[in-house]
């Protein structure tokens, strides 16, 4: 059995990751999202262990310090990170573990773990990522701003990653997101014990 991809997916808040994600598990049976644990409140029709998991600072402190989280970062004043023990298990058996996460934790999962593959979604543009996010009338002026300035400080870590999705159309950046999956299930890296048994 081959060990599952790791997919490191991070993108500007509002910048769709979410939808495209939504999409791309619709279409593949063999992926697992990792649930993220965060320090933020839940918005309206959030649950716990749903979307996240929601922690007390001090005890998301407790899960770093006990080895716990494979990544962890502070975006726009709360915490977020990945609970180690889940990815782990699902690689091991073969399942594609999805990281929706922000620039900071995709820079650590990285390094931690190379063989991942990482891809950036971004927007057509800022005009289009701040009409969404005014859309969503979650957040008040000042948070959008935050979320504004933040956007454009993490579109300078795009160059890290393996791949950039342009979220304009949907069905073309879930079909983009599917030529990445099949793409990296097919590199010779991957693959290398089949070759060699033929």
């Amino acid at each position: 059995m081959h060990k599952g991809l790791l997919l490191v997916v991070s993108a500007p808040s509002a910048g769709g990751k979410g939808t495209i994600l939504g999409e791309l598990f619709k279409q593949n049976s063999n992926l697992c999202l990792s649930i993220s644990a965060t320090t933020r409140f839940p918005r309206q029709g959030e649950e716990n262990g749903k979307q996240y998991f929601f922690v007390s600072r001090e005890e998301f402190q407790e899960l770093v310090d006990n080895g716990k989280m494979l990544e962890y970062a502070e975006y726009v004043g709360n915490c977020y990170g990945t609970p180690r023990a889940p990815v782990e298990s699902w690689r091991a058996k073969g399942k594609d573990v999805v990281l929706e996460i922000d620039v900071q934790g995709g820079a650590q999962i990285k390094q931690l773990v190379p063989d991942c593959v990482s891809v950036f979604i971004v927007p057509p543009s800022f005009a289009v990522l701040e009409e969404r996010l005014r859309k969503r009338g979650t957040e008040d002026e000042e948070t959008i701003q935050k979320r504004m300035d933040t956007a454009r400080q993490e579109l300078e870590h795009a160059k890290y990653y393996d791949y950039l999705v342009i979220n304009d159309r949907l069905e073309e950046a879930v079909a983009d997101m599917q030529a990445i999956l099949r793409s990296e299930k097919r590199k010779y890296s991957r693959n290398y014990d089949f070759a060699e048994r033929m």
